[in-house]
């Protein structure tokens, strides 16, 4: 199980992300409104600004203060990780 850290010490899981996009966009903002009305919106901004939001195949929402790029190198970089340790078995 590969984990992308999302900042101050949080992390989640890279086979159970669907998706990370920017929180400007009024269809996004109405997915957080609905996770959060559900219970299924995850916070891991620690007070700062959302910059990002992570989309999982459980069906959670999870806020970030990190940018959709930087997040995405992560992912990038975990994935590649992943085919590197499979080369060296």
């Amino acid at each position: 199980m590969q984990l992308i850290p999302i900042g101050y010490g949080n992390a989640v899981s890279a086979e159970r992300l669907v998706a990370v996009v920017s929180p400007e966009s009024a269809p996004i903002k109405r997915i957080i409104q609905d996770a959060r009305d559900r219970g299924m919106l995850i916070d891991a901004t620690y007070g700062r600004k959302t910059k990002s939001v992570l989309i999982m195949d459980s069906d959670h929402v999870v806020l970030s203060a990190v940018l959709p790029s930087s997040l995405a190198g992560r992912a990038g970089n975990a994935s590649d990780d992943e085919d590197t340790d499979n080369i060296e078995e």
